[in-house]
């Protein structure tokens, strides 16, 4: 087996709140207990969702809350020439196309794509990239929720890999990225379960080993929605960070003692990390009494 590496890697749209610090600790606490590396990657590729100094806030509040990483920071931003080298190679190999149709268009047809550029030959004129999918991977395993199935449709469909707008898009980026970094295991949100067949198969395609995955259960607002940045949820309290990561850990079904309150950060996390147990995080979404007031 590989070293175990592991990574959190949030996009700088807003600073981290309470549903972000689960999954940056349970990434944390996964990479430390298997005595692995643990990355940070900022995924700064999608500039008109970009918040100003968002980035830096965000590395600043890991820091606050006792979440130090291992190496340099790696920037999307700063990693164009790898993305186009990757698709420059499955243009050659004839595993992408121009498509030009429009979310209209595609909405019309029932939401999926139903590959109608695949054999139009367009030029890249106002044209975003799509993989020819030769490797629809319909299932996967997760180590903690166990066999994932794909809607078959979606798993099927020719996504998107380079924007129309000239961006890149995520699945691309976040494959060649963790390809890049090593990363071995990808502890994250269960949000991000639908496009884990998609970069499976990004992976397939060039030849690689995927890592394995762990899909955290999401924390929920007072409305039962999804704490995000989307969703406005407030950003983690710049006070003592010991109560929050005790929430956390307790969201996260760890067994956390009365006597954790007393030790300081770094002691906090040490007694997290040797205590952390995968099998008692719970399998599904849930709220906490405390996320209505953070």
């Amino acid at each position: 087996m590989p070293h175990y590496i592991g990574r959190f890697a949030p996009s700088p749209s807003g600073e981290l709140h309470f549903g972000s610090l689960v999954a940056a600790l349970g990434s944390y606490l996964q990479a430390r207990a298997n005595q692995g590396i643990w990355r940070v990657r900022i995924e700064d590729i999608d500039p008109p969702r970009e918040v100003p100094g968002a980035a830096e806030t965000i590395l600043r509040q890991l820091e606050h809350y006792g979440l130090y990483w291992d190496g340099d920071v790696l920037w999307q931003s700063q990693r164009h020439d790898a993305y186009r080298e990757r698709l420059a190679w499955l243009h050659e190999q004839s595993l992408s196309y121009y498509c030009t149709c429009t979310r209209a268009r595609i909405q019309s047809v029932g939401g999926v794509y139903d590959g109608h550029c695949r054999t139009l030959h367009h030029g890249p004129e106002n044209a975003a990239v799509r993989l020819l999918q030769r490797k629809p991977v319909m299932r996967f395993h997760d180590r903690l929720l166990g066999e994932i199935h794909a809607d078959e449709r979606l798993a099927r469909e020719d996504f998107i890999i380079h924007r129309r707008d000239g961006l890149f898009a995520y699945n691309l980026a976040v494959v060649v990225d963790d390809h890049f970094q090593g990363i071995t295991e990808i502890v994250r949100g269960a949000d991000l379960i639908e496009p884990t067949v998609r970069q499976i198969s990004l992976y397939q395609q060039f030849g690689w080993q995927p890592p394995a995955y762990i899909h955290l259960p999401l924390a929920l607002n007072s409305e039962g929605n999804k704490l995000s940045k989307q969703n406005h949820a407030p950003a983690l309290p710049q006070g003592d960070p010991r109560p929050v990561l005790i929430d956390a850990l307790r969201f996260l079904n760890q067994n956390v003692t009365r006597e954790w309150h007393d030790l300081s950060v770094d002691a906090l996390l040490k007694m997290a990390v040797d205590n952390w147990s995968l099998l008692q995080v719970p399998k599904i979404q849930h709220s906490q009494t405390r996320l209505a007031e953070l």
